[in-house]
C-alpha cells in the first residue's frame, strides 16, 4: 500500500497581497507537509490586478466557479466568447486564462489544457506572456506530459528564471531526473540566471531519486555558495534526499544546523529514519513534536510516515499508541490516516482491529478496500479475502477494483483447491482487461503454477503479447517449483533464443531445476555464467547456488562457496546449517551453529530448528537441553515449527516425558505439534499413549492429516496393536477423507509383518494402488527374519536385489535369513556375491554421551585406551546378571562358529554392551545411560540389558535403527516386542 511521504520537492512561498480570494485563484494545497512542487511564477508574480473595475463583467469569477465544480470545457467556452467578444479587460482574461490552466493540471484535463494553450499562442497580448507561459509548461508536467512542457519552452521567445524552474520542476514531477539535471546544467552554462531557492528544492529531489549522494553533495556545496541554507525549503530537500540515498548522518546534520524549521522538517526528518529502519529514532521524533517542541502538531504526513515503520517492524503497541494520537488531534477520520492504521493492524496481526477500521469507514476508497483485502490474504483466509472480493465488486459505484485488488486476491488462491477461484478471478480479470498489466499476467502464470495446473500456466503465458523477461521467469519458475524441472530448462532455452537474457530470478529458477533432476554438470555451467557476468555477489544467487550444491550432495562445494560469502546473510547460514543436518552431518551443524553464534549474525528459527535436529541425529541430550535454554532466552520457543523441532529433540533423544512437557507447554497447539508427540509415543512404543492422544487431538477439533496417520499406524506396529491399526487405516480414507500413500501402506506392511501375518503383509502389497518401493520389500525381509519364513524371505530377497543390485543392506537381510536357518551354504554363497561386487556390511556401533562429549564403539573393537577397563566391568555384570537367569543367547551370532564359546565371545563385544560397560564406567551413580545403535538391538544384549537395570539400580534407554527401550527394574518399555 502506498502512502504519501513527506515533500521532497519545491515549495510554495506566500504570495503579494491580493483581492481575490487564494482558494479560487490557486490549486487547493493540501497541509503544509504534504505540499509538492509549486511552481515558483505563481507566488512571486500576482495574477490579478488589485485595481480591476466593478464595473466589467467578473469573467474570472465565473471560470473560478466553473473550475472549483469541475466544469472545465463549459469554462473554456465561456473564455473563448469572452475573447471573441472582447467583453472583459486583458488583466481578466490573463487571470481567468491563468486559472483555467490550474484547474486543467488539478483535473488531469490535458486535452482542455491544449486548447487554453492554443488560445494563448493565437493571441498577441499574450503568446509571450511569462506568467502564462510558465503556467502552460507546469500544466502540462502536472498532467504527465513533460515532453510537451519542453516544446513549451523550447518554443518560447523569451525565457526568464520562473520558465526554467518549471520545467526543472516539471521534470522532477515526473520522475525524469536525469532531465531535471540536464535542464539545470543547461541553466547555469548559457543562461546569465542564477538558480534560487525555487531551483534547488526540484534539483535536490532529483538527486534523491537518482540515489546520486554525491551528486547531491554537490548540489549541496553550491546553496552553501549562494547562501541559500537559510531558507527552509532548502533544508527540507536536503534532509529528504540524503534520506533516501542512506546517508542518515548528512540528514542530521542538515536538521541540526537548521535556523529555522517547520513540520515538514520533522517529518521528512523522520521520513529518512524510517526509509533506513531507524524506528526507535523515528519515535524519538515524534515524541518531541507531541512534547511542544517548536509549537509543531503532527499532521497527516508524520503519522502515515510512522504508520508503514510500525507495520514492517510488527510493532503493534507503538502502532496503538499513534492510533491514541490521530484521535486526540482528530485525524483519524483522515482517510489517508485511517488506511494506514488498518495497514499497520492487519500486518502486525490484528486483522479484527483492522476489520473494525475498515467496517467504520464511511469513506472508502480503492486503497482501503486493497488494504483489508491484502490483509485477509496474508492470513491465508481465502474465504474473507474472496467474500471481500465480492463486496468491492458490488460498490463499483463507488470504487474501482484495479490491478493491485486482483493481485492480492490472487495471493490467497495458491493451493489445488482454490484452482476453481483462480479460474473466476481470471475470466474477471480477462473482461476488465487487467491482464494487458504484465504483473498481473506473470501472477496467474504463477497462481496457476501453484495450484498445479502448468497446462492454463503455459496457456495464460502464451497469450501475453509482448513478454518480457519477468514473463519468462514467471513460467520457468513455475514448472520449476511444480514438478517438471525439465520443461523449466527447455522454456529457458526458448527465452534465449527469443533474444532474452536471463536475470537473478531466472538463474534462480534454473538452479532449482537442476537442483531437482540432481544436474550437476548443468548447474556448474550455470554457476560459471554466472562469475562470468559477476552475478555471484548477489544474495539471491548466492542462496540459490547453495541450495543446488546442497541438493545434489556436494556438501563441500557448497562450503566453499559459503566461506567466500563476505556478507553472509541469515539465509546462507540457515542453508548451509540446515544443509548439514539434511544430509546426516550433524557434527559440522552443530560446527557452524557455533560460528554463527559467535559472529554479529543471531540465529533465528530456522537454524535452531535445524540444530535441534542435528541433536536428534547425535541423541545428544545435554547439547539439546543447552540449546533449549538458548531458545528460551533468545524468545524463539513461542515459535510452532521450533517447539515441534524442541518436541521431537527430546522424543528421539530418549526423553519422552520431557517431550510431552515441552507439548503441554504450547500456548497454541496445531496439527503438526500434535502429529510429533504421537510419532514420539508411538516410537517410543507406548502405542496405548499415542492412541489416546489422537482422540483428545480429534476431540478438540483438530483435523488430522496424512502425518498424522503415520504416527498413529508406527504406533499400533510397535505395540503390536494390529487390530487398532488396521481399523484406523480403514478410516483414513472412509472418516477423514485422507488417500493412503506409499508410506501409510508401509506402517501397515510393517505393522502386520511383526505380528507374524506375512502372507496377509504380502497381499496387502499386491493389492496396493501403487509400486512398493525397496523400504517395504525390507520390512517384510525382515519380518520373514524374525519369523523364520525362508520361502517368503528368498522370494522377497529376489525382488529386492532385483530393484537394487548394489544395496549391501538386502544381501545381509537375506544372508542373516539363511543363517538363522543354519544355510550356511547359501550364507557362504551370498557373502562370496557381495564380495565380488565390493560391498560391504555396515559394522554395528553404538555411541553414548558422557560429559557432552559422544563415544562410539564398534563391534569387537579392543583398541580404546579404556578396553581393559570396559572388559572388566562387563566380566562384573555378566557373573550379577547370571544369577538372575542371564544365559547367552547364541543364536544371535549369524557367524559359522562350531564352538558355543567362541559364540559367547562375540556377544560379550556387541557394541551396545561395550557402550553400556562404558557409562557405567564413568557416569555418576544413578544417572540414565542412553545409547543409540546404527543397527536392530539383538536378542541376547535385549535380555542383558533389562537385567543390568536391574543390578544397577538405574536406567538403561537404548535407541537402535527402528525404535526406543526403556531398560527398568529388569523389564523393557517394548514388553520384549521389537
Amino acid at each position: 500500500m502506498a502512502f504519501v511521504a513527506p515533500p521532497l520537492s519545491c515549495h510554495p512561498l506566500p504570495t503579494p497581497n491580493t483581492k481575490h480570494s487564494l482558494h479560487s485563484i490557486f490549486t487547493p494545497k493540501p497541509k503544509a507537509s504534504l505540499s509538492f512542487c509549486a511552481t515558483q511564477t505563481h507566488q512571486r508574480e500576482p495574477l490579478t490586478s488589485p485595481h480591476n473595475s466593478l464595473s466589467q463583467p467578473n469573467l474570472l469569477q465565473e471560470i473560478n466557479n466553473l473550475c472549483d465544480s469541475g466544469n472545465l470545457s463549459e469554462a473554456l467556452t465561456l473564455l473563448q466568447a469572452d475573447s471573441r467578444n472582447a467583453i472583459s479587460s486583458l488583466q481578466q482574461k490573463k487571470d481567468a486564462m491563468g486559472a483555467l490552466l490550474q484547474a486543467c493540471g488539478r483535473h488531469k484535463d490535458v486535452e482542455t489544457g491544449r486548447r487554453v494553450h492554443d488560445l494563448v499562442s493565437a493571441s498577441t497580448q499574450f503568446s509571450n506572456d511569462f506568467v502564462l507561459n510558465t503556467r502552460i509548461i507546469t500544466m502540462y508536467s502536472v498532467c504527465g506530459s513533460p515532453s510537451d512542457s519542453r516544446l513549451v519552452f523550447d518554443g518560447l521567445q523569451r525565457k526568464n528564471l520562473f520558465q526554467w524552474n518549471a520545467l526543472v520542476s516539471g521534470y522532477a514531477r515526473n520522475e525524469l531526473y536525469g532531465n531535471a539535471i540536464d535542464v539545470f546544467i543547461e541553466l547555469i552554462s548559457v543562461t546569465v540566471f542564477k538558480p534560487d531557492n525555487f531551483t534547488f528544492p526540484c534539483l535536490i529531489k532529483a538527486c534523491g531519486g537518482l540515489l546520486d549522494v554525491g551528486l547531491g553533495q554537490v548540489i549541496h556545496g553550491m546553496a552553501v555558495k549562494m547562501g541559500l541554507m537559510s531558507d527552509v525549503f532548502v533544508g527540507n530537500a536536503l534532509i529528504a534526499m540524503y534520506g533516501k540515498c542512506g546517508s542518515i548522518e548528512d540528514a542530521v546534520r542538515v536538521f541540526d544546523l537548521m535556523p529555522e524549521r517547520n513540520l515538514v522538517s520533522w517529518n521528512s526528518m523522520i521520513y529518512g529514519y524510517s526509509e533506513n529502519g531507524f524506528s526507535q529514532e523515528c519515535y524519538s521524533l515524534l515524541r518531541k513534536i507531541l512534547e511542544g517542541e517548536e509549537s509543531l502538531v503532527p499532521d497527516v504526513a508524520t503519522l502515515v510516515t510512522i504508520l508503514p515503520l510500525c507495520a514492517g517492524k510488527g510493532e503493534v503497541n507503538m502502532g496503538v499508541v499513534i492510533h491514541g494520537v490521530a484521535v486526540k488531534l482528530g485525524l483519524n477520520q483522515e482517510l489517508m490516516v485511517n488506511n494506514a492504521l488498518m495497514d499497520m493492524y492487519s500486518k502486525c496481526g490484528y486483522l479484527a482491529e483492522a476489520r473494525v477500521l475498515f467496517d467504520k469507514n464511511d469513506k472508502k476508497n480503492v486503497v482501503s478496500w486493497n488494504s483489508i483485502i491484502g490483509g485477509y490474504s496474508r492470513e491465508g483466509d481465502v474465504y474473507g479475502t474472496l467474500d471481500l472480493f465480492r463486496k468491492m465488486q458490488m460498490e463499483e459505484e463507488k470504487v474501482k477494483v484495479n490491478e493491485v485488488t486482483v493481485l492480492n486476491v490472487l495471493s490467497a488462491c495458491l493451493e489445488e483447491s482454490e484452482l476453481l477461484s483462480l479460474k473466476k478471478l481470471h475470466g474477471y480479470s480477462f473482461r476488465r482487461g487487467f491482464l494487458y498489466d504484465e504483473l498481473v499476467a506473470n501472477a496467474f502464470v504463477a497462481a496457476y503454477a501453484k495450484c498445479g495446473s502448468l497446462t492454463l500456466a503455459e496457456q495464460v503465458f502464451h497469450g501475453i503479447e509482448t513478454k518480457t523477461v519477468s514473463s519468462w521467469n514467471a513460467i520457468i519458475g513455475g514448472y520449476a517449483q511444480n514438478g517438471d524441472p525439465k520443461k523449466a530448462l527447455d522454456l529457458y532455452l526458448q527465452m534465449k533464443y527469443s533474444g532474452l537474457d536471463p536475470d537473478w530470478f531466472s538463474i534462480g529458477s534454473l538452479l532449482l531445476a537442476c537442483a531437482h533432476l540432481k544436474l550437476l554438470q548443468h548447474g556448474r555451467q550455470i554457476h560459471g555464467f554466472v562469475l562470468r557476468d559477476g552475478l555471484e555477489m548477489d544474495s539471491f544467487i548466492g542462496i540459490s547456488l547453495l541450495s543446488f550444491y546442497i541438493q545434489c550432495g556436494k556438501l563441500s562445494s557448497a562450503r566453499v562457496l559459503f566461506d567466500r560469502m563476505e556478507a553472509k546473510s541469515r539465509v546462507s547460514w540457515n542453508a548451509m546449517i540446515t544443509g548439514y543436518t539434511q544430509s546426516g552431518l550433524p557434527d559440522e551443524a552443530l560446527d557452524l551453529f557455533r560460528q554463527m553464534l559467535s559472529g554479529e549474525t543471531l540465529p533465528c528459527e530456522i537454524a535452531t530448528m535445524s540444530v535441534f535436529e542435528a541433536c536428534s541425529q547425535l541423541a545428544s541430550l545435554r547439547l539439546g537441553k543447552e540449546l533449549h535454554c538458548f531458545a528460551l532466552k533468545a524468545r524463539l520457543t513461542e515459535d510452532l515449527f521450533v517447539g515441534c523441532s524442541l518436541i521431537d529433540m527430546y522424543a528421539k533423544s530418549g526423553c519422552i516425558e520431557e517431550s510431552h512437557r515441552v507439548f503441554d507447554w504450547l500456548v497454541k497447539k496445531d496439527v503438526p505439534s500434535w502429529n510429533v508427540i504421537i510419532a514420539g509415543y508411538g516410537v517410543h512404543g507406548h502405542g496405548s499413549k499415542a492412541l489416546e492422544l489422537f482422540g483428545e487431538m480429534v476431540s478438540l477439533g483438530q483435523k488430522p492429516d496424512g502425518f498424522t496417520f503415520i504416527g498413529v499406524l508406527t504406533a499400533c506396529s510397535h505395540a503390536g496393536l494390529v487390530k487398532e491399526g488396521l481399523k484406523y487405516f480403514n478410516q483414513m480414507q472412509s472418516l477423514y477423507g485422507i488417500d493412503p500413500k506409499l508410506e501409510h501402506y508401509a506402517c501397515v506392511v510393517d505393522m502386520l509383518g511383526r505380528a507374524g501375518q506375512l502372507e496377509a503383509a504380502l497381499n496387502l502389497i499386491h493389492e496396493m494402488p501403487e509400486e512398493p518401493d525397496t523400504r517395504m520389500w525390507s520390512s517384510l525381509l525382515s519380518s520373514c527374519r524374525l519369523h523364520n519364513n525362508l520361502d517368503m524371505g528368498q522370494k522377497i530377497s529376489e525382488k529386492l536385489i532385483e530393484l537394487e543390485p548394489e544395496k549391501a543392506e538386502s544381501y545381509v537381510l537375506l544372508s542373516n535369513l539363511y543363517a538363522a536357518s543354519g544355510k550356511w551354504d547359501d550364507v557362504r554363497r551370498v557373502r562370496r556375491r557381495m564380495k565380488e561386487m565390493g560391498l560391504q556390511k555396515d559394522a554395528g556401533h553404538s555411541w553414548i554421551e558422557v560429559g557432552g562429549q559422544i563415544y562410539s564403539f564398534v563391534a569387537g573393537d579392543t583398541s580404546l585406551p579404556e578396553s581393559g577397563e570396559i572388559k572388566k566391568m562387563w566380566s562384573r555384570l555378566e557373573e550379577k546378571i547370571s544369577k538372575f537367569g542371564y544365559r547367552p543367547n547364541t543364536g544371535s551370532v549369524l557367524h559359522e562358529l562350531e564352538e558355543e564359546e567362541e559364540k559367547i565371545e562375540i556377544l560379550r563385544r556387541h557394541s551396545e554392551k561395550l557402550a553400556i560397560s562404558f557409562g557405567l564406567l564413568k557416569m555418576s551413580k544413578g544417572a540414565t545411560l542412553r545409547i543409540c545403535k546404527n543397527l536392530r538391538i539383538c536378542v541376547d544384549c535385549h535380555n542383558a540389558a533389562k537385567l543390568i537395570s536391574k543390578v544397577v539400580e538405574r536406567e538403561i534407554v537404548v535407541r537402535d535403527n527402528k525404535r526406543f527401550h526403556h531398560f527398568k527394574h529388569g523389564l523393557c518399555s517394548c514388553g520384549d516386542y521389537w
